[in-house]
């Protein structure tokens, strides 16, 4: 019988090292020729899949996809798409079935966060349910850090590291302003539901600067919250304010709402660090900066975490080793050792205790007041961060590799989506 090929694809919000794992996927799929026959990558995500629309990794060279590991973004595409329940659209199912019997597909990674993995989990089931082998493998990812059982997320390190350095230096500016000019600084990061990434603007405050969190497990409370930025002014003659987009009123509502929504159903962020520095100005008349961190802390590969580079690639490494293991519906996770020194282990997590389960910062991570962070959280941080992985420069320009994305040849009909 012929080697079954394996699909892999990429899904939800990219980031600086989601393609290190890619690398791990291909590369280690390569070197288990006897097992696994070609990778094909769905161009979309699970589009790719429904659509027939395949990438031919093996038309790459291995130069260039070793080049991924230090490439930001989604070397073949992502997408926002889940799939709904087997009940509520069985035709999907049956399609996806369809185009991997057509590609003899017996391998599914999919490389994402909590709506990917909610999304391979319901493929592990197609051989339960509908009879078809295929062992589906999650291969974390997500700047949020918000996936339960693992320590710690491919692309949160990075994230957290870019954000930790921008606030850093953007600290010194409004610092260097303050007596003439500028007394607050406003940075917006992303974050829906958990804190981790604004978090990591804390770890400023080991020198010194004054800074204020916002995160979304604690209810926003204005008049605390002025008090709190009047007292930082007062005390340094300026002050920092790191704001997570899902910082939310007690009723609910986000500060950033926007009153539209994803893909997937959720209210669309963007927009709190002007409706904070907006409401600092009318009560203290401070003048102000803001910025929203948005694409570019995601995306900021010249600067990752050397730590997370080398996750990102061992967990894609690991997820093909579970899968020519017999592995099926399960995801491969960082368990963390020891803080200092810094040491983990590479686990495995069940699915089906991973998907639509959320990972919040915990209340012993925030200090007291709210406002920052703790000792206890800046321990679980400062591994993520260390290290630099440079990519390789030319021209005063970071060099990164754009695949050939080779189209497999289709063989099914069209597929409405």
């Amino acid at each position: 019988m012929a080697k079954k090929n394996a699909f892999y694809a990429q899904s939800g919000g990219v980031t600086a090292v989601i393609n290190a794992s890619a690398c791990g996927v291909i590369q280690t799929a390569r070197k288990h020729k006897d097992k696994i026959g070609k990778v094909y990558a769905g161009r979309n995500g699970i589009i790719g899949a429904l659509t027939e629309d395949l990438i031919d990794t093996s038309k790459e060279t291995d130069a260039a996809i070793a080049a991924l590991r230090s490439t930001p973004s989604g070397a073949f595409g992502s997408c926002r798409f889940k799939l709904k329940s087997l009940e509520a659209n069985k035709r999907e199912y049956e399609r996806l079935i369809e185009v991997f019997k057509a590609h003899n597909i017996g391998y599914f990674f999919y490389n994402g966060g909590g709506d990917s993995a909610d999304t391979c989990f319901k493929v592990s089931q197609l051989s339960e349910s509908m009879g078809y082998p295929i062992q589906a493998i999650h291969v974390p990812k997500t700047v949020d850090n918000d996936l339960p059982i693992t320590d710690c997320c491919p692309g949160f390190g990075s994230v957290a590291k870019y954000i930790a350095v921008s606030t850093l230096e953007a600290s010194f500016d409004v610092r260097s302003m303050a007596k003439t000019s500028t007394r607050v600084f406003v940075i917006e990061v992303m974050g829906r539901h958990a804190g981790w990434i604004a978090a990591a603007g804390g770890l400023v405050a080991d020198q010194g600067i004054p800074v204020v969190i916002l995160f979304p497990e604690i209810e926003f409370d204005q008049k605390k919250f002025l008090a709190a930025v009047k007292k930082k002014v007062d005390a340094s003659g300026y002050c920092t304010i790191v704001v997570s987009e899902g910082c939310h009123y007690p009723d609910g509502k986000f500060l950033a709402e926007q009153g539209t929504r994803d893909a997937f159903g959720h209210a669309q962020l963007g927009g709190a660090a002007p409706v904070v520095a907006n409401m600092i100005k009318l009560a203290h008349g401070y003048k102000f900066h803001w910025a929203v961190a948005d694409y570019l802390q995601r995306s900021a590969r010249h600067i990752a975490s050397k730590t997370d580079v080398k996750q990102a690639y061992e967990l894609g490494k690991k997820a093909v080793e579970l899968a020519i293991k017999g592995h099926n519906s399960v995801m491969p996770t960082v368990d963390r050792i020891s803080d200092s020194p810094y040491k983990y282990k590479i686990g495995m997590a069940p699915l089906s205790k991973v998907a639509n389960v959320e990972k919040f910062m915990p209340r012993d991570f925030i200090s007291k007041d709210g406002y920052g962070i703790t000792e206890k959280c800046r321990r679980y941080l400062a591994p993520l961060i260390q290290g630099e992985d440079y990519p390789r420069y030319e021209d005063g320009l970071p060099q990164y590799v754009t695949l050939k994305n080779v189209a497999v040849a289709k063989k099914l009909k069209a597929f409405e989506i």
